[in-house]
């Protein structure tokens, strides 16, 4: 399927990167031992275990992305900024690619089929539910907030259209939060923020700026949109999610977590973020506040079906889906609903990333396919530079040719 772009860019550069710290010091870091302290670090006289060879897999089937490249990226792993990558390139050349440990303690090898915390690629699939639910006729994307959600907003602010939400144009203000940075968030990652708390908060705030004259990307968007889902459907996000997108599209492994829910199920590699110069781990947190902005729990794989079936048409039909595609008429937009529009190598490419203490995540293709990548980096700065890092790393040389 081919698309007409909206216009506007948003580049990306490559950053050389080439890190020092291998396996055995990061082992080193959590040398501790077993205990069920929340941060690690082993004591200046503690002797270093023996090395980790991190297990690199890969299957090149066609000549495409750049493999050697690829390859490279993956070979350091586990070192300061990454604990495991899990890579998956389709299109016109296939390539796969796994590398770094499940578990810093063990060294175990980094598990190819492991979920993860997929961030704000949730957004997607928010958006692909709101568009599904507009071309069913029970959703007017020109219909407000106001009109959907009565009660919700003060009278300060200015009629807000469901397009505007899905575009990040709507004015709202950031909602409530645990923390602004892992470290802060750390001590209550136990606790529970619920959507409407968040958008309460945002709601006190007032506007930043009338809808619709600005873009500014943020959860507040799609807190809302999951708010709109739950009011239309008459059902929870999470369970339309299921039985709109999910299965239909055999996603067997994704899932959004029960509230207060603060585990991974199923197999997957830990998470770990640098916190006050020690290792921690951050696998076990608590993403109810996220909801339908950022709680997702995914595989790559899962979200590769995810993509080349929201690409192709299989999951929101025209022309609800090229709202996906088209840039609003703002200064400096680059978003559509959800997906971002990025030039790589001199490739237009729509996708998103995400992040959660411990996990930065990404989906992205050309419009015809040509290219696909999805990966999963168990980043040890996933809320600082790493979601940056990890896409210079992983999506440029994917990109390439």
């Amino acid at each position: 399927m081919r698309r007409t772009l909206g216009t506007g860019t948003s580049s990306r550069t490559l950053r050389t990167r080439r890190t020092a710290l291998v396996a055995a010091g990061l082992v080193a870091a959590l040398a501790a031992g077993a205990s069920a302290a929340p941060a690690f670090a082993a004591p200046a006289s503690a002797a270093s275990p023996a090395p980790v060879s991190a297990k690199i897999t890969s299957d090149k089937v066609t000549s495409g992305p750049d493999a050697e490249a690829l390859s490279a990226a993956l070979a350091g792993l586990p070192d300061h900024d990454a604990t495991a990558a899990l890579l998956r390139v389709g299109g016109d050349g296939s390539w796969r690619g796994t590398a770094g440990v499940r578990d810093v303690r063990t060294g175990a090898p980094a598990l190819e089929n492991a979920r993860f915390r997929a961030g704000s690629v949730t957004k997607v699939v928010t958006a692909a539910i709101v568009l599904q639910l507009a071309a069913e006729g029970r959703i007017d994307l020109d219909g407000t907030v106001q009109r959907y959600l009565p009660g919700l907003l003060t009278e300060d602010f200015e009629p807000i259209t469901v397009r505007q939400l899905l575009n990040y144009t709507s004015g709202l203000r950031p909602g409530a939060s645990l923390g602004d940075t892992v470290e802060e968030g750390f001590a209550h990652r136990f606790e529970t923020l619920t959507p409407r708390q968040v958008v309460a908060a945002s709601v006190a705030e007032g506007p930043a700026y009338d809808p619709g004259t600005r873009q500014t990307y943020g959860n507040i968007h799609y807190t809302v949109l999951g708010l709109l889902i739950e009011k239309v459907t008459g059902d929870s996000y999470a369970h339309q999610a299921q039985v709109r997108i999910f299965r239909p599209l055999g996603m067997r492994h994704s899932s959004f977590p029960a509230a207060g829910d603060t585990g991974i199920h199923g197999p997957h590699n830990r998470g770990y973020d640098w916190i006050d110069g020690k290792l921690v781990d951050v696998t076990d947190w608590n993403m109810t506040d996220r909801f339908a902005a950022g709680d997702l729990i995914s595989t790559t794989a899962d979200l590769e079906r995810f993509l080349v079936g929201l690409f192709r048409g299989r999951v929101v039909p025209e022309p609800q889906l090229d709202e996906m595609f088209t840039l609003p008429h703002v200064p400096d937009a680059h978003y559509g609903a959800a997906l971002e529009r990025i030039e790589l190598n001199g490739k237009v490419v729509w996708g998103k990333g995400g992040s959660r203490p411990g996990y930065t995540a990404a989906i992205a293709a050309t419009p015809d396919l040509s290219r696909t990548l999805v990966y999963s980096v168990n980043s040890t700065d996933a809320k600082g530079d790493g979601q940056q890092a990890a896409a210079e790393r992983f999506a440029f040389p994917a990109f390439n040719r």
